[in-house]
């Protein structure tokens, strides 16, 4: 407005090319010292993979709403394609790569944690790959090596260096599993009680409008949040109907988002 004034005033071309100029290094410099401005009421948004028939509305929201997230990745089934990791989805991994998220292991075949089987060992399950299904016992060192499965695929796909973090499937572990996770230099991420969004939960009990409204009044400040990119049993899907509207209501309420390099129990870890 003020400048609109000035111009209908009869202010000199090139005072008002000097103006203009003025105008847009201030204007600049607000937008970069928004964007370089502290997070101090951090979350972190984390997606587990899934279907992934909601992915591309998924990183539709994020890139729209400027919000950076960190991926645990298995090699699932999905509903189109050849699984979450294989080619068909390539260029949606690449792009999120470029897009600065960050990447980490969620076991590349998906496989449970059943019990501990002693001396080292555990009974495992996977929900994908050749095994989907079986109970096996496995040792550490197979266990390691299928954390460093899922990093090394997603590596390939997104030209990033994933982080030595993992989510295992379910968030189900033991103190043994962890340790050896552990030694082999993965550090596990759960999440926060309320930070459990409820995408996987059934719909009908569940709907979306009760998911949103509890997440928006219980996360607290430093939460890690938990979704997936698309759950098979739920009729109405979460994502992404109540992920935009979540993130708006977290960011006016003061929230901002970041990945978990950030987060003071990984920082040192992931650095």
């Amino acid at each position: 407005m003020f400048l609109n004034h000035l111009l209908r005033r009869g202010v000199p071309k090139i005072a008002r090319y000097g103006l203009l100029g003025f105008l847009t290094v201030l204007t600049s410099a607000s937008v970069t010292a928004q964007a370089a401005s502290p997070c101090n009421k951090p979350l972190y948004l984390t997606f587990d993979t899934g279907h992934m028939g909601v992915a591309p509305l998924i990183a539709d929201v994020l890139q729209r709403q400027n919000v950076k997230v960190t991926f645990f990745a298995a090699n699932e089934p999905t509903q189109e394609g050849d699984g979450t990791l294989g080619e068909h989805w390539a260029s949606w991994w690449r792009a999120r790569g470029a897009e600065g998220h960050a990447f980490a292991s969620h076991t590349f075949d998906h496989v449970y944690w059943r019990a501990d089987a002693g001396h080292g060992t555990w009974q495992m399950r996977p929900s994908a790959g050749p095994n989907k299904g079986k109970t096996e016992v496995w040792n550490s060192q197979r266990y390691c090596a299928e954390l460093q499965r899922a990093n090394t695929r997603l590596q390939q796909l997104t030209g990033q260096t994933p982080l030595p973090l993992f989510r295992a499937p379910g968030g189900k572990t033991s103190p043994s599993l962890l340790a050896a996770a552990k030694q082999c230099g993965f550090g596990h991420v759960g999440w926060a009680d309320a930070g459990f969004l409820g995408d996987e939960l059934p719909s009908d009990k569940y709907p979306n409008a009760l998911l949103l409204q509890r997440a928006l009044s219980k996360v607290r400040s430093g939460d890690i949040l938990m979704a997936h990119l698309g759950i098979w049993s739920r009729q109405d899907p979460w994502a992404p109907t109540v992920l935009e509207p979540l993130i708006e209501g977290l960011k006016a309420k003061g929230f901002c988002f970041a990945t978990l390099p950030s987060h003071p129990q990984f920082k040192a870890w992931t650095r």
